[in-house]
């Protein structure tokens, strides 16, 4: 995307349990794997997972870059998906993801606790819809906004215990409006972000 002001769809793709997994992993595989300078399948099987979002949303949204253990990406109006075609994304993202893991746990040896816990690894995206500019910082496209703020800050959230399960999609009110969301019957939640303002969303357990 070039530089400027832009309207469109904002997607943090997020990783859960991911920082205690991979340090759990580092933990059990300190005298063997990593005293010998290895890298245990585990991380590689990390690195499969992110790709495979990338993959996935990648089009019809831009991902800017990799946050730890969450994409980032926008798409401005006239490509971010509307309709069913926004929660198909979501969907085959998430059944990219699942697959992934499973076959990645099938491949290695290791059954030490730390790896075994791979199956709890589990995905979930927040989209939000608003305002951000694109700009080239340090000879990288970057997304700034107060709208970009507010994607990240939903990471943080109730949805999980509002859905049931870790695997969800939250989409902001601004999201459903935009997009023309079909999720009338879905699950409500509101969340205060940080200055303050009340976000209302709609809540979809995955797979959806």
């Amino acid at each position: 995307m070039q530089p400027g002001r832009y309207s469109g769809g904002i997607l943090l793709a997020d990783i859960s349990g991911y920082s205690s997994f991979l340090i759990d992993v580092q933990t059990a595989h300190s005298s063997d794997a990593f005293a010998d300078g290895q890298v245990p399948a585990a991380y590689a099987m990390m690195a499969g997972l992110l790709e495979g979002i990338a993959t996935k949303v990648d089009p019809p949204f831009t991902v800017l870059k990799f946050e730890g253990d969450a994409a980032f990406a926008i798409a401005s109006d006239g490509s971010v998906p509307t309709g069913q075609r926004m929660l198909d994304c979501v969907d085959a993202c998430y059944a990219d993801f699942t697959e992934r893991r499973a076959a990645a746990s099938e491949l290695w040896t290791c059954t030490c606790d730390a790896c075994s816990r791979s199956e709890t690894l589990d995905l979930k995206f927040i989209v939000h819809y608003g305002e951000f500019f694109v700009a080239q910082v340090g000879g990288r496209v970057e997304a700034v906004g107060p709208e970009i703020n507010v994607a990240h800050r939903l990471l943080k959230n109730n949805a999980a215990a509002v859905v049931g399960t870790t695997g969800y999609a939250l989409f902001t009110d601004e999201t459903v409006a935009a997009l023309e969301l079909p999720l009338a019957t879905a699950a409500r939640l509101t969340e205060i972000v940080d200055d303050g303002r009340d976000i209302g969303a709609r809540v979809v357990p995955l797979p959806g």
